[in-house]
């Protein structure tokens, strides 16, 4: 069984998008490739527990275990040296993906304190959306009691969409709230 997102966009979501943005071949029409959840845990450097439990929620949140990631360079100023252990990620592929994405629309970004919708704008030119979260307890797998500490994230969403226009209205397809910049009554920074 397909997940309910992915059983949306194959039954209603890829050809309405199609007719929207004109496009007639259905392999050019623009689709969600993969999900890329990322925590840069700083003080890892001083405390190396920070960074299992880091691990083990990202785990639990996206359903698949993480990777630890290291420190591609030395850099001074924050004490950090190459090949140290600073974060972790995880890539998310098919059901997954979908299940994943459909548990941070619907519980999750509705958990977020004084929540209006996301930015509109933080696309990065070739259709692909990043959003950053600063509480990952939000999600409703973490047990608050054993996750103490507050920890941010950050979500990719990888499309195959050409440019930004094509990935927003996919992903406004898929149900992403996107703050509407004149409701708010003040100018979005982003």
């Amino acid at each position: 069984m397909k997940a309910r997102l992915h059983q949306l966009y194959v039954d209603r979501i890829r050809d309405e998008l199609g007719k929207r943005l004109g496009i007639k071949n259905p392999m050019a029409i623009p689709r969600l490739e993969k999900i890329v959840i990322n925590m840069g845990v700083g003080q890892a450097l001083n405390d190396k527990k920070l960074l299992d439990d880091a691990a083990e929620a990202l785990t639990l949140i996206a359903g698949q275990k993480s990777v630890i990631t290291k420190a591609r360079r030395s850099i001074a100023g924050f004490k950090l040296r190459e090949g140290v252990a600073i974060g972790c990620k995880v890539t998310l592929r098919g059901a997954r993906m979908y299940e994943f994405m459909d548990r941070l629309l619907t519980l999750a970004l509705p958990r977020v304190r004084d929540f209006r919708g996301v930015s509109p704008k933080a696309f990065d030119g070739k259709g692909n959306y990043s959003l950053g979260l600063t509480e990952y307890l939000v999600f409703p797998e973490l047990n608050p009691d054993k996750f103490t500490r507050s920890q941010g994230m950050n979500i990719v969403f990888v499309t195959t969409a050409t440019n930004n226009d094509h990935g927003r209205e996919l992903l406004k397809m898929f149900g992403m709230p996107f703050r509407d910049p004149k409701a708010s009554g003040r100018a979005d920074k982003n």
